[in-house]
């Protein structure tokens, strides 16, 4: 395996000798790869897999709050869907990597129980806003070296910028005349709503 491989995989590379250099590189960049047990994350991979469980919890108390408060109405119920499958790729990374999963305590904020549908769905597209934000200058270049969790990461990211932000556009577009059910809405997610 070359260097110019092993950047390529996002794996660091390791040479001690000529003869146990190939050995020790290769499994370095696999455990890397593949998410060894075994391997200790480095602190400041682990806070950056917490603030973006974190991230997904508030967002799912959030929606839940909202959909309690106003039924099934779009695009939460679709994105309050998308949350959870969120929680669940990040709970796998924690499990792969040996690292206890952060306990929820998040609480929808205040606003949600004063607020009408339009002026949540302005919230929703400053809170996706900022999101973006997050991953793309704090979380991302944190991950960079664990290609596993950055694909995690950078999908949630893109969730974020792709299809849940241009959902809350939609909904400020129309004024908060929001739909109900669990349609598509524009087809952009996967069959499921507003998924991702």
């Amino acid at each position: 395996m070359n260097a110019e491989l092993a950047k390529q995989k996002g794996c660091k590379m390791i040479f001690r000798s000529i003869i146990g250099g190939f050995l020790m590189a290769t499994a370095a960049c696999t455990s890397a790869a593949t998410g060894d047990k075994n391997m200790k994350l480095p602190d400041k991979v682990i806070t950056a897999m917490g603030r973006a469980m974190a991230d997904e919890q508030a967002a799912f108390a959030t929606y839940t709050a909202i959909l309690d408060r106003f039924g099934a109405v779009r695009p939460f119920s679709n994105i309050v869907n998308a949350e959870k499958r969120h929680m669940e790729m990040l709970t796998g990374l924690y499990t792969k990597y040996g690292v206890p999963v952060p306990v929820n305590t998040a609480l929808a904020p205040p606003d949600v129980a004063k607020l009408d549908l339009q002026a949540l769905c302005q919230v929703g597209v400053e809170a996706e806003v900022e999101n973006v934000r997050l991953y793309d200058e704090e979380l991302l270049p944190i991950v960079a070296d664990f290609p596993e969790i950055r694909i995690v990461l950078q999908n949630l990211r893109d969730a974020s910028a792709e299809r849940h932000l241009p959902a809350f556009q939609r909904c400020v577009a129309r004024g908060g005349e929001i739909g109900s059910g669990s349609g598509r809405g524009q087809g952009k997610g996967r069959n499921r709503g507003e998924s991702m």
